[in-house]
């Protein structure tokens, strides 16, 4: 019984490092491909003035205090032709009252469309002084309810759902929307998401990368290194991304709107909508592109507390429970391709029931080996696949990044990133499959879980940057 427990522990964390390793060279051949396209076509020379109109959609709940500087800088997004739409969730302070008295807003009454159903519409507003700005006030209904207001009231063929408080490059609409112009049958788009914390922001604008102080905000760091190069760019390579960031993702309205829109019932609302669009678009039997863009287009605020990050990863685990439970129709179906053979079994298996898995091989065969129950060489195998190749995949995510990007040029913050990179493995990767498990265990349950308040410095603050 010991022997076979081993070697199913074994096992899986050999299947697991492979499917990464299958990733990252995947990742790497795209990665490759893009920086090709990129020499050979800039922005400008690819846009003409004819490219699709955007709608950038904000949801807004409470954001009295920064609402107004996020809207100033997407002002200054670099595109043709995009509106932006704010969403006021019913919020309890004076965000609308801030909105109509900065951009100048009077009502304008629009004629309801037969679309998504949302929270009650209060009132909409267009402003006086911009033309391409308008505001949603509705009853409060939570994110994906303001999305598919906003949904509602776009006037664009693309629409793009951007948190109140991301920070997004000048030429963000463009990078996300060049494969809409190269690809008919693309219906979205995602790109890199980064941390923010460290970084230097002027107008609503990133100016200087940095490096945060904080030691779980360079975990994620790290975190989202390897998550958006290595994870989402190789599922793409193969139109099997199954998440699409929600903090800036670019969708096409017609196809969001056909598959129902956000669903207000999940806490994950940005993956169960990619999942689905995926499940759908493959029963119908047509041809469609879901692409990944490695540039980074947008920059969030990571969360500095353990409590925090905590609720965080339990929501996040929770959320992607419910995506895959909703849409298990699309696992090895009969026109699923590689998201229903290859993403959709990837995520179950090493996503899903990872934590429960992982947590359960570090505990046996600690156990195991303490009392002599296993060779000191199957023990030194495990930690090898378990820890060693962790270090691995992740340290070459951050040389991949060194070497596309060079974000961090400095030889102290590729230290400091290096350091990080051994240090996770060593109590936080632990810590956060914990907080998973938490997170698998309230989904069965049917427990709610809070986000907890976020407590944010402001990005651009600290005073000191490594």
């Amino acid at each position: 019984m010991i022997q076979w427990a081993t070697w199913f522990i074994l096992g899986y964390f050999i299947l697991l490092n492979a499917s990464y390793l299958a990733l990252n060279l995947l990742s790497i051949f795209e990665l490759r491909r893009a920086n090709q396209e990129k020499l050979l076509d800039s922005l400008p020379h690819v846009f003409t003035g004819l490219e699709p109109g955007i709608s950038l959609l904000v949801p807004a709940y409470n954001e009295e205090a920064t609402i107004i500087a996020s809207v100033r800088s997407m002002f200054q997004l670099t595109y043709s032709d995009f509106e932006i739409v704010v969403i006021n969730d019913g919020s309890r302070d004076n965000t609308l009252e801030v909105l109509k008295r900065e951009f100048a807003l009077l009502p304008f009454p629009e004629a309801p469309r037969d679309g998504l159903v949302t929270k009650p519409v209060r009132g909409t507003y267009r402003s006086l002084k911009y033309p391409n700005l308008r505001v949603v006030d509705k009853e409060n209904g939570g994110k994906a309810d303001s999305l598919n207001a906003g949904i509602n009231a776009a006037r664009h063929p693309l629409f793009c759902g951007v948190d109140a408080d991301s920070i997004l490059s000048r030429d963000s609409l463009q990078r996300v929307a060049k494969p809409f112009l190269t690809h008919p049958d693309m219906v979205a788009t995602g790109g890199t998401v980064r941390v923010a914390n460290g970084c230097e922001v002027t107008d609503g604008f990133l100016t200087k990368v940095g490096l945060p102080t904080n030691i779980w905000a360079l975990f994620q760091v790290v975190e989202y290194l390897r998550a958006f190069l290595f994870g989402r760019l190789g599922w793409s390579k193969i139109n099997a991304m199954l998440i699409i960031s929600g903090a800036f993702g670019l969708f096409r309205t017609d196809v969001v709107t056909a598959v129902g829109g956000y669903r207000a019932n999940t806490i994950g609302e940005d993956m169960e909508l990619v999942v689905r669009i995926h499940r759908m678009l493959r029963q119908q039997g047509k041809t469609y592109r879901i692409e990944f863009v490695p540039e980074p287009v947008c920059w969030t605020e990571a969360p500095e507390d353990r409590k925090t990050l905590k609720n965080q990863r339990v929501r996040w685990q929770r959320g992607l429970s419910e995506s895959l439970a909703s849409n298990l129709g699309l696992m090895f179906s009969r026109k699923g391709g590689p998201p229903g053979w290859l993403a959709f079994p990837f995520m179950l298996l090493f996503e899903w029931l990872g934590p429960l898995l992982e947590l359960g091989g570090y505990l046996f065969m600690v156990y195991a080996y303490a009392f002599g129950l296993i060779s000191w060489s199957a023990f030194s195998i495990f930690l090898f696949m378990a820890i060693g190749l962790g270090i691995l995949l992740s340290a070459s995510g951050l040389l991949l990044e060194e070497m596309s990007f060079h974000m961090y040029p400095k030889f102290r913050q590729l230290a400091i990133l290096t350091l990080v990179v051994v240090l996770e493995n060593f109590g936080y990767r632990q810590l956060n499959s914990w907080w998973r498990l938490v997170g698998l265990y309230r989904w069965a349950m049917q427990r709610e879980s809070s986000w907890g308040e976020m407590k944010r410095k402001g990005v651009g603050q600290a005073p000191k940057k490594l």
